[in-house]
């Protein structure tokens, strides 16, 4: 997979929708998203755009 972009945003409970329906919706398309924890700071969310 090829990183086409990443940022870094707050913590939100939910983002995980977004993602969800993120892959589901544009998987056919060759993108990926992904989204952990920020290593320095658990406030914060690194969201990841891969190419398939």
């Amino acid at each position: 997979m090829k990183v086409l972009s990443t940022v870094t945003i707050d913590r939100t409970d939910d983002f995980y929708k977004v993602v969800d329906q993120l892959n589901r919706t544009l998987k056919e398309k060759g993108l990926t998203f992904g989204f952990a924890l920020d290593a320095k700071d658990s406030e914060k969310i690194v969201f990841t755009i891969y190419e398939v």
